[in-house]
């Protein structure tokens, strides 16, 4: 069985966003919740640049390959985005009633961040779910 470009890109894009936030939370956790600044920019431009690269390597590997999408492919990729959406909204959410009650700027950076990696990795299992078993009948 051939893996397309995409689902390879998408399994790219789930480990960077594991690995980026086991970064941040143990380096959070070495320096403490005072220096979350830095290390929450550090991490999100670090996975940006890896995610990046990534898409270039699995480019270069095959670049035949990169360029070909199917019908397919399309309403895969846009499933996943769907549902990887639900959790920006989720966090956006928790952010706002996290900033009604006031609590701490740290709280709500971390609440927002929390919810772009759920995004990233709920999104892209769904779409290698939808890879491996097709896209649900709704």
């Amino acid at each position: 069985m051939s893996v397309s470009f995409d689902e390879k890109v998408a399994w790219a894009y789930l480990v960077v966003a594991v690995l980026g936030y086991a970064v941040y939370l143990i380096l959070l956790g070495v320096n403490g919740p005072g220096a979350y600044v830095p290390l929450l920019i550090g991490t999100v431009v670090g996975s940006i640049v890896a995610n990046i690269l990534a898409r270039i390597g699995i480019s270069i590997s095959n670049p035949r390959e990169a360029d070909k999408r199917d019908q397919r492919d399309r309403e895969i990729k846009v499933f996943g985005e769907r549902v990887g959406q639900a959790f920006v909204v989720i966090g956006a959410l928790a952010a706002l009633v996290l900033a009604l009650f006031e609590t701490p700027w740290f709280w709500i950076a971390n609440a927002v961040y929390l919810a772009f990696v759920l995004s990233a990795v709920v999104g892209s299992i769904a779409t290698l779910v939808a890879y491996r078993k097709g896209l649900p009948a709704w």
